[in-house]
C-alpha cells in the first residue's frame, strides 16, 4: 500500500509539473513576449548543456570550445533554408544534416587531442571553437559562402504545410503567437534529449565515458576502447550543438559569427557546473537558473537603485554581472559539485573532504 501511495504522489506530482509546463508560456506573455522569448533561450542552453555535459560530466573531457558546433549547426540551417543559396529545405531535413556536420566537426576536433587532458585539452579546444568562429567570419571571399561579418538574414522559420511557427494563430480560441508555438517545440524536443541522456547515461557507454572520466589507464586495462569512446563522446555532444544551432538559426530569422564567441560557450560551461556535472536534471536547472537569473537582475537593477539613492550608480549590464560572477564563486566555495551533483561526484568530494 505504501509503495502504491508513493507511486501515486510521483504521478500527482509529474501531472502537476507538465500542467505548469503547459501553462507557462501564456503566464510569461502576461508579463511581455521577451519573457517568453527568455524561456525559448533558456531552453535552448538547457540543449546545449545537455550537449556539453556528455563531453564534461560524463567523459571527463574539458570543452571550451562548444559553442563552435552550435556555430555550425546554425551556419549549415541557414545555408540550406535561406535565400543566400537560394535553398529552402524543411527544417526536418536540415536539423539531422546539421547535427551529422556538428558531429563530423566533433570527431575532428577530438581525433588530435585524445592524448590531452585537463588544462592542454582546454586550451586547443579554445583554440579549436575561435578558429570556427574567424573561418565564419572570413568565408565571404574569394567564394561567398557565409556571408562574412554581415551575417544571413531572411532564414525560414519553423513550417509543416501551411502551419508556420513564426505566424500569429488563434487555435482553439487561444492567441499562440510565434514565440509560444516555438517554446511547445522547443520543450518536446528538450524532453526528448533528457530520454536520450539518461539513457546514455545508464548504458555500456555512459558507464565505459564515467569510467574514463574517473581514471583512463584503469580503464583502458579493463578493456575499454577509450580512443573509440572519447571519440564517441565529442561526437555525440557536438550533435546536440548542431541541433540547437539549428533551431536558433530559424527562431532569430538572422545569424552572424558574433553570436558564437567565447564567451558563450564559458556560459554554457558555467551552467554545467552550476547545475551538477554528470546530473542531467541538474544541468537543466542550471540552464535555466544562468538564462533567467540575469535577466531579472537586469531589470531589477536599476529601479532598485533610483529607489535608494535616486541615481543610477552603476550601469545594469555591469553589476548584473558583477553578481553573477559573485554567485558562482560562492557556488564554487561553499556547493563545489553543483546544485543537483551526481551521486558519483558527491561521494568523491566527500572523500576529498
Amino acid at each position: 500500500m505504501n509503495l502504491f501511495a508513493d507511486g501515486r504522489r510521483k504521478w500527482v506530482g509529474v501531472a502537476l509539473i507538465a500542467l505548469a509546463l503547459i501553462g507557462l508560456p501564456f503566464a510569461l506573455a502576461a508579463a511581455g513576449t521577451a519573457w517568453v522569448r527568455i524561456a525559448n533561450l533558456a531552453i535552448l542552453f538547457a540543449f546545449l548543456a545537455l550537449g556539453l555535459n556528455i563531453v564534461v560530466g560524463f567523459a571527463g573531457l574539458l570543452d571550451l570550445g562548444y559553442i563552435a558546433f552550435y556555430g555550425v549547426g546554425a551556419y549549415a540551417y541557414a545555408l540550406l533554408a535561406s535565400p543566400h543559396f537560394n535553398l529552402h529545405l524543411p527544417f526536418w531535413v536540415i536539423l539531422p544534416i546539421g547535427a551529422l556536420v556538428a558531429c563530423v566537426f566533433g570527431v575532428l576536433l577530438g581525433a588530435p587531442t585524445l592524448k590531452l587532458r585537463g588544462d592542454y585539452l582546454a586550451i586547443v579546444t579554445l583554440g579549436f571553437g575561435e578558429i570556427v568562429r574567424i573561418f565564419l567570419n572570413n568565408l565571404s571571399q574569394p567564394v561567398n559562402i557565409t556571408n562574412g561579418p554581415q551575417g544571413i538574414s531572411r532564414i525560414d522559420p519553423f513550417s509543416f504545410g501551411a502551419f508556420n511557427f513564426s505566424r500569429n494563430e488563434t487555435i482553439a480560441g487561444l492567441a499562440f503567437s510565434g514565440p509560444i508555438k516555438y517554446y511547445y517545440l522547443l520543450l518536446a524536443l528538450l524532453l526528448l534529449a533528457i530520454v536520450v541522456n539518461l539513457r546514455l547515461q545508464h548504458s555500456r557507454i555512459g558507464r565505459a565515458w564515467e569510467a574514463i572520466r574517473e581514471d583512463e589507464v584503469a580503464a583502458r586495462a579493463m578493456g575499454i576502447n577509450t580512443t573509440r569512446i572519447k571519440l564517441l563522446a565529442f561526437a555525440m555532444g557536438a550533435s546536440f550543438g548542431g541541433i540547437a544551432g539549428g533551431m536558433f538559426a530559424a527562431i532569430q530569422g538572422f545569424i552572424s559569427p558574433e553570436s558564437f564567441v567565447l564567451v558563450e560557450s564559458v556560459m554554457v560551461l558555467s551552467m554545467v557546473v552550476l547545475g551538477g556535472m554528470g546530473n542531467v536534471w541538474g544541468v537543466v536547472l542550471g540552464a535555466v537558473l544562468l538564462t533567467f537569473v540575469p535577466e531579472l537582475l537586469r531589470d531589477w537593477v536599476q529601479p532598485v537603485q533610483q529607489s535608494l539613492f535616486g541615481r543610477t550608480l552603476i550601469e545594469p549590464e555591469v553589476i548584473r554581472m558583477l553578481l553573477f560572477g559573485l554567485a558562482l564563486v560562492l557556488m564554487m566555495l561553499f556547493r563545489p559539485a553543483g546544485l543537483l551533483p551526481s551521486a558519483v561526484r558527491k561521494r568523491e568530494l566527500a572523500k576529498t573532504e
